[in-house]
This record gives structure tokens, C-alpha cells and sequence, in this order.
């Protein structure tokens, strides 16, 4: 079976290929728009680079595709935040180009990567199934981009019946070495990462709609290779329990949870974004404390699926990663880099965060 896997070197993608290394029979090739230093993790796949947000990237990436029994398009940015364009052109517009290269070339299955983002606001005590309604948290760039590109999959499941489309919606992804980037990415430089290394975060916000699901990026991998296996259609909800919160937050950092309001949790972050002190808009705020909590019935049901590592132990482990700076040299996205925007080089250099392309 030869698999190409669009979006290879990043978190959830470098967790993909360490997975699939277990199984045999697979051929794989990557795209990424820039390659990795092809060792480790990243031996032995057929390596091609190609910008998904480029203009006639469908052309290239169908050069790739051919041949391919199935496509696995994990490709996606989350920065630079105040460059909108830049995020809508890889995101949706890079998105469809993936799909047109898939239509193009006949590949039989497309698994998207999705995300709790992609839901409507919903209930922060009870659990939502796959049908749950798609319309994106609105406030969320990230959340209509993952809503926009959900809807194309729908035309193109409607227009094209014999495509085997699958949507994999996970939780917060968390894996030890994407803590760089991670920390880059949402809370960059100035984020005293060193005070963490006693898993001990003295004050942490607290607002009774602050729950929030995760996994860890192997159990994520895990999914997408068991998906692999079976000709099963349609979305998949992918979460480990327990449920994350600020009161268990406290409880496993030995911190304090002192209530904020939703207004100015989303206030502060607009502010400090806008000063360029951190990465991320308002809009991840609305998402958290608005996308539901999602039952991963399916996923067990169908798949088999079960989570090796629980909510806890993968927050545990991405807190660590922070502190240590964990990273990957071999990979762009993964790179401990310190001159990249969001770490401190970086802004020594001139690059804030939230601007410049640190993928």
C-alpha cells in the first residue's frame, strides 16, 4: 500500500511516520514544504517538497499522488496570526488543492486532518457525537478554516461517491519534543518556560467553561493507522478522559485557580496580541471556552481504538516539553531554532510574535 502523507514533519505528522514505521507492507512518501534531514523518524519516505499554498500546487502535488491508495492531508498553519492571508491560503485554499490532486489522480481514500474546531458552540458537560453541527466557533480563524474545509469535503463526497473521505477531529495534540513549537506558537518568548521544570504553575485562570479535551500525538498516529486498514467513511472524534480543566490543572501543577471572567480572559489576549507580546488572537480563547466535549464512541466502536495515555499524562508530558525546550532538530516545524519568531533570538532579531513564518 503506498500512503502519502501531506503535512509529514510536524507534530502530528512525525508521531504518523514513527506509527507507520511498525507496518511493513507501506510505502510511504511525505510533503512537506520544507524537508527534513532525512534520518531517524524521517528515513526511508519518499520525500517531495511542495507549498500547498501555492498557486497550481495540485498540478505538483498530483506528480506525487499517483499511485497512491490513499492521501493523508495534515498540512495546516497557526502562524504567523497577523497574517490572515497567509493562514487562509494554506489552510483552505491549500486544502483544495490537495483534494483536486486526489480527484485528479484516482487515489482511492482521503483522511483529513480535522479538530474539535470544527463544531458550533456547544455543552461543556455532556458529550457530542460526530453529527454533531460543523459551523466553526465564529470569533476563531482556526475554527472556520477547519469549518470551510469540512464543507468542501462534503461537495466533494457528494460529487465524487467512489472517494473514500474520512475526517479525523482530535483534541489538543500533546507529545513530549513538539514543546518548542508549541511554545512558539502559543505563548512565545517571553513565556518563562525554565519555571516549569517542577511542574509547578503557582496562578492558573480559571472560568467554568474552560474544558478542554486532549491526546497524545501516538494515540492520534494510532488512529490514522488503523483508519489505514479499514474501508470505514465519515468523521471520527479522537480524545483521551479525563477532561481537562483549571481545577485539575491546579490539582496536578500544585497551583491556584483564580476565576476570570470570559471577557477579560478574551480581552487580555486581544490586548497582548495586539502589542505583539504573544502569538495567538482572541479567537483561540472563544474556541476554548465554546468547542464541546466530544465522545470518541466511534472511534472504539469501529476502530478499535483506545488511548494508551490519558489527558493527564499527556499534558504532563508537554509541560515537560516546554520546559526541557524538547524539540527535533531534523524537522522545520519541530526545531529548537532559537531565532525563529516566538522564541526570545527571535525577537532580539526584530521578528514579534505572531508575524513571520516560523514553520
Amino acid at each position: 500500500m503506498r500512503v502519502v502523507i501531506v503535512g509529514a514533519t510536524g507534530n502530528a505528522g512525525t508521531a504518523l511516520l514513527r506509527r507507520l514505521r511498525a507496518e511493513t507492507d507501506l510505502e510511504i512518501a511525505g510533503v512537506a514544504r520544507r524537508l527534513p534531514e532525512p534520518a531517524g523518524v524521517y528515513a526511508g519516505v519518499d520525500w517531495h517538497s511542495v507549498d500547498v499554498a501555492e498557486e497550481g500546487a495540485a498540478a505538483r502535488l498530483a506528480e506525487i499522488f499517483r499511485g497512491a491508495d490513499a492521501v493523508i492531508n495534515l498540512s495546516w498553519q497557526i502562524q504567523p496570526s497577523h497574517d490572515a492571508r497567509a493562514l487562509f491560503r494554506t489552510n483552505v485554499l491549500g486544502g483544495r488543492e490537495v483534494a483536486r490532486a486526489v480527484l485528479a489522480t484516482g487515489v482511492a481514500t482521503l483522511v483529513q486532518a480535522s479538530s474539535v474546531g470544527v463544531y458550533s458552540p456547544g455543552p461543556k458537560t455532556e458529550f457530542v457525537s460526530e453529527s454533531y453541527p460543523r459551523r466553526g466557533v465564529l470569533p476563531s480563524s482556526y475554527s472556520r478554516h477547519k469549518a470551510l474545509v469540512e464543507r468542501m469535503l462534503d461537495e466533494i463526497e457528494s460529487d465524487h461517491p467512489a472517494l473514500r473521505v474520512v475526517r479525523v477531529r482530535p483534541g489538543l495534540i500533546f507529545q513530549r519534543e513538539a514543546g518548542t513549537e508549541i511554545a512558539r506558537y502559543f505563548a512565545g518568548p517571553l513565556l518563562p518556560a525554565r519555571l516549569l521544570r517542577h511542574e509547578r504553575i503557582p496562578v492558573i485562570p480559571s472560568n467554568r467553561k474552560l474544558r478542554m479535551q486532549a491526546v497524545h500525538a501516538d494515540d492520534v498516529a494510532d488512529a490514522y493507522a488503523r483508519l489505514l486498514r479499514t474501508d470505514i467513511r465519515g468523521a471520527f472524534n479522537i480524545a483521551a478522559d479525563p477532561v481537562l480543566d483549571p481545577h485539575l490543572a491546579a490539582q496536578v501543577f500544585r497551583g491556584l485557580p483564580v476565576p476570570v471572567p470570559a471577557p477579560a480572559l478574551a480581552g487580555a489576549a486581544a490586548l497582548s496580541w495586539w502589542l505583539r507580546l504573544q502569538p495567538i488572537d482572541s479567537g483561540w480563547i472563544h474556541l476554548a471556552l465554546n468547542a464541546p466535549l466530544m465522545s470518541s464512541a466511534r472511534a472504539a466502536r469501529e476502530l478499535g481504538w483506545k488511548p494508551r495515555r490519558d489527558a493527564v499524562a499527556a499534558l504532563r508530558e508537554i509541560v515537560a516539553g516546554i520546559a526541557t525546550h524538547a524539540h527535533r532538530s531534523s524537522s522545520p516545524p519541530l526545531s529548537g531554532d532559537p531565532d525563529l519568531p516566538g522564541r526570545p533570538g527571535g525577537l532580539a532579531k526584530g521578528r514579534l510574535p505572531g508575524t513571520g513564518d516560523p514553520y
